[in-house]
């Protein structure tokens, strides 16, 4: 569990990027956090593993204040993808971005190649596994700084704009892929701009503007509330924009599942018969 406690954080220039969040990641949740960009939401999950420390309040992993451990100890619990994985690749291939991780962390031998062999088939880059990362395409990248988390196997995974440079297929991959980690009771928090796929996949979602959070809740009520989605700068998804366009036709507009609106609509269509 993740704790955030009226945590206010300041950047050394002065700006107030956070302003009293407060918030509890429960084990096995799926949140996605939303807002524009200066909202404060990659300041708040860097939180969550001690890469940022709080101005003042307290952010507690597992009942444990991240002022109280090393960075190195809570990334053994909470992995952090970030947005630019040139931020966080320096390994000279593939295959060795995901052996240092593991050692760091004290694996050995044949779990090790376990490991590494299990991450490069997961996320589908076996073939770069003898490839310098720096020679992949962005959203190649991307994967590999994935995969050298979910190699030692941490509760929490945060990832910062995970579909960027991704293409359709892979974004359906990556969807898949964190339900399955959910239904592990891993939990998973995604930091994103892409209403779209959090519709997909309909998580817990925070909206953010500037340094607050202006709403907490499922997808299907946050998404489709559009003075609240206003607030964030976002617009809500191309379903629902739909839906809100035809609610003269005493239709629902929260709606944002495809399978939910066809159904939805083949009803409207046979009671008109």
């Amino acid at each position: 569990m993740i704790e955030v406690k009226d945590l206010h954080f300041s950047y050394p220039t002065g700006l107030e990027a956070l302003k009293g969040i407060n918030l509890t990641v429960e084990d096995g949740e799926f949140l996605a956090i939303m807002g524009q960009n200066g909202a404060g939401k990659t300041t708040l999950v860097k939180h969550f593993n001690g890469l940022l420390k709080p101005t003042t309040g307290e952010v507690l992993v597992n009942g444990t204040s991240t002022q109280q451990i090393s960075v190195a100890k809570l990334a053994r619990n909470v992995g952090f993808v970030f947005q630019n994985p040139d931020h966080q690749l320096f390994s000279e291939s593939v295959e060795d971005e995901i052996v240092f991780a593991l050692k760091n962390f004290g694996f050995e031998g044949e779990t090790i190649k376990k490991q590494v062999d299990w991450a490069l088939n997961l996320l589908d880059i076996e073939q770069y596994r003898k490839t310098s990362p720096f020679m992949l395409s962005g959203g190649e990248r991307k994967r590999v700084a994935l995969a050298s988390i979910l190699a030692w196997d941490p509760q929490v995974i945060v990832m910062d704009e995970p579909t960027i440079g991704q293409d359709h297929q892979q974004k359906e991959k990556l969807q898949q892929f964190i339900i399955q980690l959910n239904a592990q009771k891993k939990t998973v928090v995604v930091v994103t701009h892409d209403v779209e796929f959090v519709a997909e996949c309909n998580p817990h979602v925070i909206l953010m503007s500037q340094g607050k959070i202006l709403v907490s809740g499922k997808a299907e009520k946050v998404l489709t509330n559009p003075q609240l989605v206003a607030q964030a700068s976002i617009v809500p998804p191309q379903i629902t924009q739909i839906f809100l366009r035809l609610a003269d036709l005493g239709l629902p507009t929260d709606v944002i599942d495809v399978h939910e609106a066809t159904k939805i609509l083949l009803e409207h269509l046979r009671r008109r018969k």
